[in-house]
């Protein structure tokens, strides 16, 4: 599945509670080391989920700070990393749309 495929859903998602396609940037810079201008490149190249995250500049060694659930699952416990991964964002931008604060959000 490309990447490009779920971020529309995931601008969405935080629109429809009031958020930003910034904040949605702003979510995947931190957890992946991506920039602006790479993000760009990776949606219209319509690189799949297997590449962005094995790719990416660096995923934040905070990311042992995401605990919780998405789909059912505590992302803690998830044993495939690359699924893991994905959950991570989902987490994070489950939290953007539940207004959390973004200081908690990047786990600052």
């Amino acid at each position: 599945m490309s990447f490009a495929s779920v971020y529309p859903h995931y601008v969405t998602k935080a629109e429809k509670k009031g958020r930003t396609k910034a904040e949605v940037d702003e979510i995947i810079y931190w957890l992946t080391g991506y920039d602006q201008q790479a993000l760009q490149m990776i949606i219209d190249k319509k690189i799949d989920f297997e590449t962005f995250f094995a790719e990416a500049p660096q995923i934040n060694p905070n990311v042992s700070k995401i605990t919780g659930v998405i789909c059912g699952y505590r992302v803690e416990e998830i044993e495939d990393a690359l699924m893991q991964k994905i959950r991570y964002l989902d987490k994070l931008i489950d939290e953007l749309a539940k207004g959390k604060a973004m200081e908690k959000i990047l786990r600052k």
